[in-house]
């Protein structure tokens, strides 16, 4: 390249990329000590290994408060005696009791120490039961600052709903709450006005009518469950049901509306199975047989609770009758019916462990609209709408947040996560390949929680590929890699600028009208080309910039 490139042009070069290298700094956020106690694997958590929850709760939307007691059960790995469990204010634990004997605790912050008196033997399995109550903090614009929803709906019926992810379950109920321990199954009890239904997660056991004209309804979750997937659904539902005939045999859909809108979700919801039959295809079964599949309608947007994805996209396809994508594949589908339910794989079946890796919850999930669209469109069609969704990408922050201090990143893990994993697709250029990853790691990673390492290590060791600078600089970077290149004397010269350090990720263009692979480093290379008028163009499907810099 010496002999194509003068003294001057690349002095140009050099200073053009001078500051384009390296990982981006984290944010200057300063956090505080109730940011560790709810963020961190405190010694006051990692003792104790969580097995069983009991939330036996009394909802009263006139007074808009929750009452009543969580029996956690747990196995000692550690012998330790203080126990660390988390509710928010202004909500409030009452009483601690162990073997009927009650246990002292003191509060700092949103975070309940529990000093406990019988000794705590390494492999026993022991219950707490924890009293509460009060008024949990009202959702203002759901399901983004959590909160409960107390609402009416339209005959003037109570209308309420949980919706916690990122604030934390312990908004409105005491638990473990932080990610990395799920709990294996739970029974959630559920007590109501008569005239209404609570609709939670799993399947429901039994309705029981209390003497005071209420009634409690019964949930049991049969699988792992994270803490914000855990919801309550209150109002006045009808429900109508199918059978899905998936992978793993026939899988109960049940729905639950206002009774107003039932004619419009029996013509709306036939999205779901839809989705079923897509997303089983590309990402392997429904994970959650045992527990069912519902579709819940509630006063806010939605959300991905597990096995009880709720619904407020107001029977509008798109995005509340919008396209994000700009491209009208978006309004061929109802966006919250489709998205909500992609979390079931990733989000509920695979968890992250620190919200900090948020991304492998909403980049695969992004992403998963995409393949709905190809499912049923095709390929191109596919591709059209993920690049299309784009336009919503900000590159004002890094997409993995700052760990153990319950830090989410970029909202860009949305759309310019599924483009990476979009690009990546593009690299290995192995569309059954691909499929199988996906696959794999529903299968691999089946109801646990993970890391980004894992994910990372898991996908090149698939690919056959080594991933970890692309992860390196879509996840960690604001930077976008840039195809710096030009034509000089019958060569083409090019490299990557604007990257990590290392990065060499392969790219197709189309040179002189013929698709070809590139292999960039961040050091110029020289191809030799036969054109008087040599034109090169990067696959858009690779979330690249480029640069002609002769022009």
């Amino acid at each position: 390249m010496k002999k194509i490139l003068g003294g001057t042009l690349i002095a140009f070069l050099v200073g053009f990329t001078a500051n384009a290298q390296g990982l981006l700094n984290k944010s200057e956020t300063v956090f505080t000590h109730q940011d560790t106690l709810r963020g961190s694997i405190t010694k006051e958590r990692a003792w104790w290994d969580l097995k069983y929850y009991h939330l036996d709760i009394k909802v009263n939307p006139s007074e808009k408060t929750i009452t009543g007691s969580n029996t956690v059960r747990y196995t000692v790995l550690q012998e330790y005696n203080k126990m660390q469990i988390d509710l928010q204010e202004p909500m409030q634990i009452t009483k601690v009791a162990q073997d009927g004997k009650d246990q002292k605790f003191v509060r700092v912050g949103n975070a309940f120490f529990i000093e406990l008196t019988a000794a705590q033997k390494v492999g026993e399995t022991k219950e707490v039961v924890i009293s509460f109550g009060g008024k949990p903090k009202e959702a203002v614009r759901a399901p983004w600052d959590g909160g409960l929803s107390w609402k009416k709906d339209k005959n003037g019926k109570d209308f309420v709903a949980s919706s916690c992810q990122g604030l934390g379950a312990s908004v409105w109920w005491p638990n473990k709450d932080h990610m990395y321990d799920e709990v294996e199954n739970m029974l959630i009890s559920v007590n109501v006005p008569g005239d209404l239904t609570d609709v939670s997660n799993g399947r429901l056991q039994s309705v029981k009518k209390q003497k005071d004209g209420t009634k409690t309804f019964n949930w049991y979750v049969a699988n792992p469950i994270n803490n914000y997937g855990v919801n309550i659904n209150i109002g006045d539902y009808v429900n109508f049901s199918e059978k899905f005939k998936g992978e793993k045999g026939d899988l109960d859909c049940n729905y639950y509306v206002l009774r107003d809108n039932l004619a419009l979700a029996k013509e709306q919801f036939k999205d779901a199975p839809k989705m079923l039959k897509a997303f089983e295809s590309w990402f392997g079964p429904y994970p959650f047989y045992e527990d069912s599949y519902k579709l819940v309608e509630v006063p806010y947007l939605g959300m991905e609770h597990q096995s009880s994805v709720t619904y407020g996209n107001q029977y509008k396809n798109g995005y509340l009758g919008r396209d994000l994508s700009g491209t009208g594949w978006g309004l061929k589908f109802d966006f919250i019916i489709i998205h909500e339910s992609g979390h079931e794989w990733f989000a509920n079946n695979i968890t992250y462990k620190d919200i900090a890796d948020m991304w492998i919850h909403e980049s695969f999930t992004n992403y998963s609209e995409s393949l709905f669209v190809e499912y049923y469109y095709g390929k191109d069609a596919g591709a059209e709408y993920v690049r299309g969704c784009r336009k919503n990408i900000h590159n004002d922050a890094t997409i993995i947040g700052n760990y153990d201090v319950n830090n989410e990143g970029s909202g860009d893990m949305y759309p310019k996560g599924a483009n990476m994993l979009h690009t990546i697709r593009q690299v290995l250029n192995d569309d059954a390949k691909w499929k199988s990853i996906l696959r794999g790691l529903n299968s691999t990673f089946y109801h646990q929680t993970v890391t980004t390492k894992q994910i990372e290590d898991y996908m090149s060791a698939q690919a056959g590929i080594n991933l970890n600078k692309i992860f390196d600089q879509y996840l960690r970077t604001t930077k976008i890699p840039t195809l710096e290149y030009f034509f000089k004397d019958g060569h083409l010269g090019y490299r990557w600028s604007n990257c990590v350090d290392k990065f060499d990720m392969p790219v197709k263009v189309k040179l002189n009208g013929t698709d070809v692979v590139l292999k960039p480093t961040q050091d110029w290379k020289s191809e030799k080309i036969a054109a008087d008028k040599p034109t090169l163009e990067v696959n858009k499907d690779f979330y690249v910039a480029s640069f002609n810099i002769t022009e």
